[in-house]
């Protein structure tokens, strides 16, 4: 009996992620390949799974691509293309990982289905199955999309930063379309990966105006951090975002925030600011409050994230090279 419940729960699932398709897609559609290149979502997979095999920090890379893409331009595989002053270039994206796993998957395809699949589609379905492969959650991922062809560095101003208040991080999620619940999930997928100290030092030692630490820190994962990342260490040294389970797709990393032992500034403030903290607290499961599961939630914000201004049609065209305008 329990069986049949789990089944029908992702029947269901299934079922409420083809209906956000057809509401916010925008022309994508889940099976969009079905005819035209029946094997794509294999050949992604089996790129991903081969890479993340050897290196699994490539899942994180993936997802954050994937994000990253989405936020300029939309999802358009803009962020893929090489060049000077390109998005590739802009800080907010120079320590991205994976793009290697697009261009595999890419050599593959036009081997078996020339001039058909869109570099968008194979980075939003490689960041589903690095999730996947991560522990997380499945999702169906609708395709269709086409490739666009500017990509500029100066347009990555928009990309959520780390020191952004809870206003700011609305405000630009908002403007895509997505609201406070979709912020709250989508950075939950902090949940695996890393940053580098110079993303989150100055939380450490200066950040008040009497030179002492960010006062949400835990006092007691303080000397950790500080330990890890002294004031005049390496600035590039790599910090688990979720503490304790970085590599691991889980809710937990709701569970830090709770505890004050969020990495990033911007993370920390999804507790401390009450709009948000009520759906970190629904993640955890808190009495009182209509519960959210995490994995489910996900899904459904990433369909939703994943068509943000996609490009489909006449509009854009299918790239031979992902790193390269046709």
């Amino acid at each position: 009996m329990g069986n049949y419940f789990k089944q029908l729960s992702i029947a269901l699932f299934l079922l409420l992620a083809i209906a956000a398709t057809v509401v916010l897609g925008q022309g994508t559609r889940v099976g969009f390949y079905s005819r035209t290149c029946s094997r794509v979502e294999s050949i992604v997979q089996s790129a991903v799974r081969s890479s993340f095999n050897s290196n699994p920090t490539i899942a994180p890379g993936l997802l954050r691509m994937h994000f990253h893409d989405c936020f300029v331009q939309g999802c358009d595989g803009s962020i893929l293309i090489d060049g000077s002053n390109t998005e590739k270039t802009a800080g907010p994206n120079r320590l991205l990982r994976g793009y290697e796993v697009i261009d595999a998957a890419k050599t593959q395809l036009e081997n078996a289905c020339p001039g058909v699949v869109s570099c968008a589609d194979i980075l939003a379905l490689a960041a589903r199955d690095a999730v996947v492969l991560a522990g997380g959650p499945s999702w169906v991922v609708p395709t269709g999309r086409r490739d666009g062809r500017v990509s500029l560095a100066s347009d990555t101003s928009n990309l959520p930063g780390f020191t952004d208040s809870v206003d700011v991080q609305k405000q630009k999620f908002a403007a895509k379309g997505l609201n406070t619940q979709d912020l709250v999930t989508l950075v939950g997928g902090h949940t695996i990966g890393t940053s580098a100290c110079q993303f989150f030092r100055y939380r450490l030692y200066n950040f008040t105006s009497t030179g002492g630490a960010d006062p949400s820190i835990n006092s007691t994962f303080l000397p950790q951090l500080q330990s890890l990342c002294p004031a005049n260490g390496d600035a590039s040294r790599r910090v688990g975002l979720d503490n304790g389970s970085e590599n691991r797709f889980d809710s937990s990393f709701f569970a830090n925030l709770r505890d004050g032992r969020g990495i990033l500034e911007s993370d920390q403030k999804l507790w401390t600011d009450d709009s948000t903290k009520t759906f970190v607290q629904r993640f955890l499961g808190i009495r009182g409050l209509l519960g959210l599961t995490f994995s489910a939630e996900f899904g459904k914000s990433m369909v939703k994230m994943s068509n943000i201004e996609v490009k489909t049609g006449t509009n854009g065209e299918i790239r031979k090279v992902c790193s390269a305008i046709n």
